[in-house]
């Protein structure tokens, strides 16, 4: 490395750190200006929160892409500036889905509904409430299983109800029929979001008003029609995706994600009420965002023409960086050319009597070192580094690809995942001078070689750990099949050890089946560090047990 290069860095970061003593000239104003504009609007409640897949996430699609064309970035999605993917939102209920009793219809959704375990089947038949016939539905009150576990905290009726259901078939039962004629509250409901292996007979549950209209007489026979479809509920999320082609070797990615929580409808808002309210995500990541289109309107006049710059803003990073995973595995340019990516989430809070600003991804490459190697006492910035290339964001992707990555990051705060997290509480001149930061690292590598990647420790891509002990895996969220699969294995840690790997989809855990990432953490919360016990994933179509030791 050029002495004549170590110097340039120096300038740039000192130029930088100066900043904070200047007075803010007509460029920095133009910046801050930009980024307020571009916050304002996004984080504007006729948006809605920008939830993946809604009108308001659409509103702001938009006006990101006509920033990028105003600015003059190429096209560079699927479809113009836009690259779209599938949500797998769970599983709805479809409209020809209908139970018929003594020739009177129930009402989906109020009267009856089926388990989303249920295959989609057509049954017509004249059971008896009281006998338990082959090729017949079957009838079971959950009055006397209820009281007996009214007391019993382990007790967990959706396991009762899928072991009951699995014997009826095991005894050639046609269907399964629950109703509740007890005084407790079962609180069933159609839970689109259960996993569970599907059956190879429909499994219904009947409201407590229509069972003491049907199923008041045990001794009566009854004409039944029903009909079960359940499909794949889906929504589709949008990255944004432009390009500045330099016409060089490599290229630099920009990115940040621009969806948010909307009206908090996939349960990850931290508001406590549970009341819906817009979710207006100034900081996470309208102001990331913002920064993205002001680097992008920066770099465009630029003189560092040794890299191209890819400008991405991913949706679906809230649900579990849907969006930059599916880029990655759809990659729009060559990403063996990808030289590195900077990835800028909740970068609007910086705090003004610390400046403590939290730089991620150290680790990925040694260049990072030397880059902040010059950071001094009398620098704007107090930089916080984290070595792992991964975590809760969308530089996570990437650095599975082994490209280098920074994350940056101003901490969290009392407003995040919050309806208070508003764009009159950005610090504006704050994120200028962080865009200005990420702008100056840029300029220092303007160079012709890549940077070299490594692999660092891993991180949870969550931020609310609900258990004590971890296997080291790094789950796959945009994962739609039953069971947990890794997307990551942690070097050293309880998975590894066991020899599971990447792409492995854990299936039971000790004596827990794992259906889903909810029962999976539900799971890991029995354990204690010390404990033993077994995995069972499958690999492929291979089905394999191993002994972990948390």
């Amino acid at each position: 490395m050029s002495s004549f290069r170590i110097g340039l860095r120096s300038l740039l970061l000192l130029l930088i750190s100066c900043t904070a003593t200047q007075k803010i000239d007509k460029n920095n104003k133009q910046i801050i200006d930009n980024l307020r504009n571009h916050i304002q609007y996004l984080a504007d409640d006729k948006l809605e929160g920008r939830r993946t897949g809604t009108n308001g996430e659409k509103l702001a699609m938009e006006y990101i892409s006509n920033q990028f064309k105003i600015i003059g970035l190429i096209p560079r999605g699927t479809d113009e500036y836009y690259q779209n993917f599938d949500v797998n939102d769970g599983k709805q209920t479809d409209e020809a889905t209908e139970l018929i009793i003594n020739g009177n219809k129930l009402i989906t959704g109020k009267d009856f509904f089926p388990f989303p375990f249920s295959p989609n089947q057509t049954i017509e038949a004249l059971p008896a409430i009281a006998l338990l016939e082959p090729d017949m539905p079957w009838f079971f009150d959950l009055k006397e299983t209820l009281e007996a576990n009214k007391d019993n905290p382990h007790f967990d009726l959706a396991d009762h109800i899928l072991t009951k259901s699995k014997k009826a078939k095991d005894k050639n039962a046609s269907a399964v029929i629950f109703y509740n004629t007890s005084l407790i509250d079962d609180k069933l409901v159609f839970n689109g979001k259960d996993k569970t292996e599907q059956l190879s007979i429909p499994v219904l549950y009947v409201s407590k008003e229509a069972a003491a209209k049907y199923f008041i007489d045990r001794e009566a026979t009854l004409t039944i029609k029903l009909r079960t479809s359940i499909s794949e509920k889906k929504r589709i999320g949008h990255n944004v995706i432009g390009y500045l082609d330099n016409g060089a070797a490599t290229t630099v990615v920009l990115g940040a994600h621009f969806d948010h929580l909307g009206y908090g409808e996939d349960g990850n808002s931290r508001l406590t009420t549970g009341e819906p309210h817009i979710h207006n995500g100034a900081d996470d990541n309208a102001s990331g965002t913002a920064a993205v289109i002001e680097l992008a309107r920066m770099l465009k006049t630029s003189s560092a023409k040794n890299n191209n710059y890819l400008f991405i803003a991913f949706s679906g990073e809230e649900l579990g960086l849907f969006g930059s995973k599916y880029f990655t595995e759809h990659p729009t340019i060559e990403l063996k050319n990808v030289d590195y990516m900077i990835n800028m989430d909740m970068v609007g809070r910086l705090n003004d009597s610390t400046h403590v600003l939290t730089i991620g991804g150290y680790g990925t490459s040694p260049e990072w070192s030397s880059v902040f190697a010059n950071h001094d006492r009398k620098a704007f910035f107090q930089f916080k580094f984290d070595s792992s290339g991964t975590g809760p964001s969308d530089h996570t992707s990437f650095y599975r690809k082994d490209i280098p990555v920074l994350f940056y990051f101003t901490g969290l705060h009392s407003d995040y995942h919050k309806p208070s997290d508003d764009a009159d509480k950005i610090n504006y001149s704050g994120e200028m001078k962080i865009v200005q930061q990420i702008y100056a690292v840029i300029e220092s590598l303007n160079k012709k070689y890549k940077l070299v990647f490594t692999k660092t420790r891993e991180t949870q891509t969550t931020t609310s750990a609900r258990f004590s002990v971890s296997l080291g895996i790094m789950p796959d969220y945009t994962f739609a099949g039953t069971g947990v699969r890794a997307d990551g294995v942690s070097e050293g840690r309880p998975a590894q050890k066991a020899g599971l790997k990447a792409g492995d989809v854990i299936i039971q855990l000790g004596d827990n089946t794992i259906t889903s990432l909810e029962n999976y953490m539900q799971a890991l919360g029995k354990f204690k560090k010390g404990d033993r016990t077994n995995v069972k994933f499958k690999r492929g179509n291979e089905t394999l047990e191993a002994s972990i030791e948390f």
